[in-house]
């Protein structure tokens, strides 16, 4: 699919926590950047997602599993939920791309995926989407 010029979207926590902050990333999941598709390193977009406002409100920390899919929770009870809340607002960021060649290898490229990845929630459910680190932010 890579060689086709297909893209793969991966959560490389490898599960979902409460949406409050970013647990630790796969590095095995990210093994597919060691690949070279057409002789290129394949690219790896790091993106942050945040909820952070409910109705124009801040979304604190009690509110924001509400909007976090994780452990036993049934999908279509906790999406009615979910949509009976109120309008959310979500904080998308889009980090610089990164190739495993830029970092020496996958562990390294795996942690610093993480480490933007997490400034970048902090940032936006802290209300200072300004903050984010070398992003586009969108809502």
């Amino acid at each position: 699919r890579l060689e086709a010029g297909d893209n793969l979207i991966l959560f490389p926590e490898g599960t979902s926590s409460d949406g409050n902050r970013i647990l630790p990333f796969k590095s095995a999941l990210l093994g597919v950047a060691e690949y070279r598709a057409d002789g290129r390193p394949v690219t790896v977009q790091p993106v942050s997602i945040a909820y952070t406002r409910l109705d124009g409100m801040p979304l604190g920390r009690h509110l924001r599993p509400y909007y976090a899919w994780y452990g036993e929770m049934d999908l279509a009870s906790h999406v009615w939920q979910m949509m009976g809340l109120g309008k959310a607002t979500v904080v998308v960021a889009f980090h610089p791309p990164v190739s495993v060649a830029e970092f020496g290898s996958r562990k390294a490229l795996t942690q610093h995926c993480h480490d933007i990845v997490a400034r970048g929630v902090a940032a936006a459910i802290s209300g200072r989407p300004q903050d984010l680190p070398a992003a586009t932010a969108t809502r």
